[in-house]
């Protein structure tokens, strides 16, 4: 199992990555709006469009399973459905310690 740290520090730097598409293990789930690489508290910011109503979702750093530069895609190693159910965002979460540890616990529930 991944520790808090773990769950929230990317294994590569990602480097400029807003735009490009988020891949779930069964398929697209939107484009990444916003993100952040400071080690303990990396994460991305995903605009869903129409897959889920507009929603915007938060995920944990931890969760990119590899990028593809040259496609612009970040692949992560969650299913849509567990995006889907994961805790509903918080604008300005990503502030939020006790936010934080909430999606990170959802996440590190099942982690693969």
């Amino acid at each position: 199992m991944m520790d808090a740290k773990q769950m929230w520090t990317y294994d590569e730097d990602p480097g400029a990555i807003v735009g490009y598409t988020v891949e779930a293990t069964d398929g697209e789930i939107g484009k990444v709006d916003k993100h952040n690489a400071k080690p303990g508290q990396s994460f991305l910011i995903v605009d869903t469009g129409p897959w889920i109503f507009g929603r915007t979702v938060m995920l944990p750093a931890g969760v990119v399973d590899h990028i593809d530069s040259d496609a612009k895609v970040v692949h992560v190693t969650r299913s849509k459905d567990d995006i889907e159910n994961a805790p509903e965002f918080v604008e300005n979460g990503e502030d939020d310690a006790g936010y934080r540890e909430d999606l990170g616990g959802f996440y590190t529930t099942f982690w693969l």
